[in-house]
């Protein structure tokens, strides 16, 4: 599926590796398309509870394939890349961009869409629509534009420029920076917690933040949640482990995609 795209799971993650490293691995038109597929499967599968989002060879993501724009980019709302990117950031559970080298247009693109976004202290972050006259599009800018404010969009916007992980870091376009050699273990022993911990919690933040995010309403969202907590057994089992000093075993399984 998306020849470029390899993914797999183990110990509760599961990983995408964007994966054309003579190409910076930049994104074709089939990689694009088989993104959101890939999503659902790990969607369905309950034995993954957090999804991480990386690239091979040393490079997170060098944008859309020039080459394929005409196919990639479309009207506004069909551009390949944001329907991607939009299954991206309506996956139902955490996810993680593990960022190295290049991660520039597209890559940006996929990255903001992500959760939570670690990078090694030698990633270069740009987004470079203006070096070709295209416009950014709109949802793509409006998630940048809620992730690092307006004034440091269109800093990255109007002047196409790559910006270094210490930048980045300090705009809010990134969470951590690890250091160089050190990215791998620290998302690997950060992932391990995460699919340690309640599923039912981290969606539920997840879906109330959103919302929170989007001006939405909370209050239905936050009695649905609670009237799912009620049911789940979760906090029983929480409390019994904490009480036992054990590791919990959470009984809740994911019903949402």
């Amino acid at each position: 599926m998306g020849e470029g795209l390899r993914f797999e799971a183990a110990g509760g993650v599961g990983t995408v590796t964007i994966d054309r490293p003579a190409k910076r691995n930049a994104m074709s038109a089939d990689m694009w398309r088989a993104l959101p597929g890939i999503l659902d499967g790990f969607a369905a599968d309950p034995d993954v509870r957090v999804v991480v989002l990386t690239g091979a060879g040393g490079n997170f993501c060098a944008g859309a394939d020039i080459s394929e724009l005409d196919d990639i980019h479309r009207d506004d709302d069909s551009h390949l890349s944001t329907v991607a990117e939009r299954a991206l950031a309506a996956f139902g559970k955490p996810t993680l961009a593990a960022i190295e080298g290049y991660c520039v247009g597209g890559g940006c693109q996929l990255a903001a869409a992500c959760d939570l976004r670690f990078a090694a202290g030698d990633a270069r972050f740009g987004i470079t629509p203006a070096r070709l006259g295209l416009v950014y599009p709109a949802a793509a800018t409006a998630r940048l534009v809620r992730l690092v404010g307006p004034s440091a969009a269109k800093y990255l916007l109007y002047s196409a420029d790559l910006v270094d992980a210490a930048h980045a870091l300090r705009i809010g376009l990134l969470d951590e920076v690890v250091p160089e050699g050190a990215l791998h273990d620290r998302v690997a022993a950060f992932t391990e917690t995460l699919a340690s911990r309640s599923l039912l919690t981290q969606q539920a933040t997840k879906d109330i933040v959103d919302a929170i995010v989007a001006a939405g309403p909370v209050g239905e969202k936050t009695q649905r949640w609670l009237a799912e907590v009620a049911a789940s057994g979760e906090v029983s089992e929480g409390i019994a482990a904490f009480l036992e000093r054990r590791a919990p075993e959470f009984p809740w399984k994911s019903r949402l995609r």
